[in-house]
């Protein structure tokens, strides 16, 4: 088999030939690299065609995923704005409580901050990949997605329980109380912009800082001035830096005033109910512009409007 071979090639025409000696073992090692090469072209061919199947699989499962995470961040959309409601319904709580003297139960507010620290150390957050109109989200972030977004669904599911009994409670402590609530400051007294908050602040005309007893209401000289709720005209005309001023006693320890008003409607010893117009929103007063100047006092000391106001 390793001896010598002799290849003999003949020319027709010319009528020579030529003679080419190849060694056996060279021959040998052509055969088998042709054999070699066959195979690998089978095996590459078997092996694209099992690539071309799985590209078409892991289409697939991408297209199945893109789905799924679209699904997911609506679904978190929906849990985001029911988390939202639910904080707005605690608000108004919160308020009719102030509203009723009632205080929630010590247990039951312990419960709800721990909720809402768990919901919020909780809360879900977009997983890297997410971002852009095409989310896909990687395995390894997926699962602890879904886990925070399940345990938020429970948060969220306990809470509003929680809420209805609540609101159960209150709705019949308002029957009880029906003519307390007719008492409450509860709606705001006029139109406009509320440009300066309860609390401290930097004094618009003297300077540093000073405590704001009340809300600041802005809008036009002449804006209605209405009664947040019924009670007892006690005063009503020039008062200092409120320039002209209307209280109210509301009776239960709460009175309102109105400062910087252009005029007055009521006098002292008129009785108003809730909505009546008692004056119109001017500039007098130690005043920087048209604006009312709305405070809420409970027995003596002025306290933030905000806690009333329900609309």
């Amino acid at each position: 088999m390793f001896k010598k071979y002799h290849i003999v090639i003949f020319k027709d025409r010319e009528g020579g030939s030529r003679n080419l000696r190849i060694r056996g073992w060279l021959g040998l090692s052509f055969f088998l690299l042709l054999f070699g090469l066959a195979g690998l072209c089978v095996f590459l061919w078997g092996f694209y065609t099992r690539s071309g199947v799985l590209e078409a699989e892991l289409e697939e499962a991408h297209k199945i995923i893109r789905s799924h995470d679209s699904q997911v961040v609506s679904l978190l959309g929906k849990l985001r704005s029911l988390e939202q409601d639910l904080s707005r319904v605690r608000q108004f709580d919160s308020k009719l409580r102030v509203l009723m003297n009632v205080d929630k139960d010590p247990a039951d507010a312990s419960a709800e901050a721990e909720a809402e620290a768990a919901a919020a150390e909780g809360t879900p957050v977009a997983a890297p990949g997410m971002e852009g109109s095409r989310p896909i989200l990687f395995s390894r972030h997926r699962e602890l997605f879904l886990m925070r977004l399940h345990s938020l669904v429970d948060d969220l599911a306990g809470n509003v329980r929680t809420e209805e009994v609540d609101q159960q409670t209150l709705a019949g402590l308002l029957l009880e109380n029906k003519d307390s609530l007719l008492s409450t400051p509860s709606i705001w007294p006029a139109k406009g912009f509320v440009t300066s908050g309860f609390g401290r602040r930097r004094a618009p005309l003297a300077g540093g800082t000073t405590m704001h007893k009340g809300l600041d209401i802005s809008n036009r000289v002449g804006t209605p001035i209405r009664s947040p709720a019924r009670g007892a005209v006690t005063f009503s005309g020039p008062d200092g830096a409120y320039g002209i001023c209307i209280i109210v006693d509301h009776g239960n320890g709460i009175a309102t005033r109105y400062g910087h008003l252009q005029k007055t409607l009521v006098k002292p010893g008129d009785y108003v109910q809730r909505g009546d117009v008692i004056g119109a929103l001017g500039n007098t007063g130690r005043s920087t512009g048209p604006h009312l100047h709305y405070e809420v006092i409970l027995n003596g000391t002025p306290v933030n409007p905000m806690r009333y106001i329900l609309n």
